[in-house]
């Protein structure tokens, strides 16, 4: 057996030396713009993973934040992000690519590094806050990078490799944030900054603006060009499309979010095992999240969303039925199974609905929902979980259920009316 697990390890570390000569490949063939896009979410991840696993020891120990507040503390990380993405979540398409990408990153990194010094739940909210809100217009902006850069046909392919590159950083992240932790909890901050300034640094000297702005008649240029979202969500299309994409993610963000405190009171892995296991999970999206895009690449969106719908179901069932190690293992793997199919189509959908001269300001509006996600998926499993322990994978079931066949409805929708606006467009 302890050779099986051997050979099992050689295997996965193999796969994952082919995957490195694959992404060189991948970012010489790919346009500049993309391939500093692709970077730029291998570092954010990688910020991301260095802080996250020690903020709570960090608050406590090193800032004299009470236990009590940690929680909140953390909270306003994500609503500094709330609250401005739709003021300024739509401004890189009046200002650019460029300068927004250029100002979030030094303001995103400045303040990591700023929360080296600070000490206090004041001062840390006030920096935690800002940081969000220069965080705000990062990942749609990025996002919006690759989708200027690139043929629309390989929207998914690309949004694929951007997850591939993100989980990379995460799992980079806390190996680095581990060694940093040795010499000091606060110098973890001092690491995200690090990353998230090199990535300014990459901006400013190596992306092109690839903003291509549009001359619009009259007031209605003005009015399309505000730098908050609302343009968006006049968009009736996209607001059904984000509305039943976030609950599909609310009621898969309980798996995470849960299954920390349900292996744990279960008495199968202590807090640490259970942070081997997430790593588990995002090698997995690192490993095979574009063999599978490549393998799916001719399936219709539709089939896709449901593929993930089922798959995910599926997760919540093997979790109901068993706590044990198989029940845990085979659930996160289903997730990110489910991930690895929706997650590159969420951003590939919204593009299909996007005028060239607004991707930015949907991909904000997504970024909304993906916050509001973040803050109702947890409070509502945690509070599920505190009636029953199985209840968030019992009532997690029917809620993905129904989200999937709206989701898929509202797809079917959009693209029987878009094939309708193509053949009526055809001469006859």
């Amino acid at each position: 057996m302890h050779l099986h697990y051997k050979f099992i390890a050689f295997g996965l570390f193999m796969r994952l030396l082919s995957k490195i000569s694959s992404f060189y490949s991948i970012f010489t063939n790919a346009p500049l713009a993309t391939s500093v896009a692709l970077s730029l979410f291998f570092l954010v991840g990688f910020a991301d993973g260095v802080l996250m696993p020690f903020f709570a020891m960090w608050a406590e120990k090193d800032a004299g934040v009470t236990a009590e507040y940690i929680g909140l503390l953390l909270a306003c990380y994500s609503a500094g992000e709330l609250l401005a993405t739709p003021f300024v979540g739509g401004i890189a398409d009046r200002l650019g690519r460029r300068p927004v990408l250029l100002i979030s990153t030094l303001g995103v990194g400045l303040g990591f590094a700023l929360l080296y010094f600070v000490h206090g739940v004041f001062a840390s909210a006030i920096v935690l806050i800002s940081i969000g809100v220069f965080e705000s217009v990062l990942h749609p902006t990025i996002s919006a990078v690759i989708a200027d850069s690139i043929p629309a046909d390989q929207n998914r392919y690309y949004f694929s490799v951007a997850r591939v590159m993100s989980n990379a950083g995460h799992v980079a992240g806390p190996a680095v944030g581990s060694l940093l932790a040795l010499y000091s909890l606060g110098a973890v901050f001092l690491g995200s900054a690090v990353a998230t300034l090199l990535g300014a640094l990459i901006i400013f000297f190596c992306l092109p603006e690839t903003l291509i702005k549009k001359d619009i008649n009259g007031d209605e240029e003005e009015d399309e060009s505000l730098s908050g979202i609302l343009p968006a969500f006049r968009d009736a299309r996209l607001s059904g499309l984000l509305m039943w994409s976030m609950c599909l993610q609310i009621s898969s963000g309980w798996l995470t979010s849960v299954l920390p405190l349900y292996a744990v009171d279960a008495g199968t892995l202590t807090p640490s095992q259970v942070g081997l296991l997430f790593t588990y999970a995002a090698t997995l999206t690192v490993l095979f999240q574009l063999w599978v895009s490549r393998v799916l690449a001719s399936v219709a969106n539709l089939w896709m969303v449901i593929g993930s719908g089922a798959v995910l179901i599926a997760a919540f069932a093997a979790l109901l039925f068993s706590s044990g190690i198989v029940g845990l293992v085979l659930g996160v793997s289903l997730l990110s199974l489910s991930q690895m199919l929706f997650g590159p189509l969420l951003p590939t959908l919204i593009m299909s609905l996007a005028p060239s001269h607004a991707r930015a300001t949907y991909l904000a509006a997504a970024s909304v929902t993906a916050d509001l996600k973040d803050t109702l998926g947890p409070a509502a499993g945690t509070f599920l979980y505190g009636i029953s322990a199985r209840l968030p994978w019992f009532v997690g079931m029917p809620v993905a259920l129904c989200a999937t066949l709206a989701l898929a409805f509202t797809i079917r929708r959009h693209e029987r009316r878009a094939a309708s606006a193509i053949s009526s467009a055809l001469p006859e």
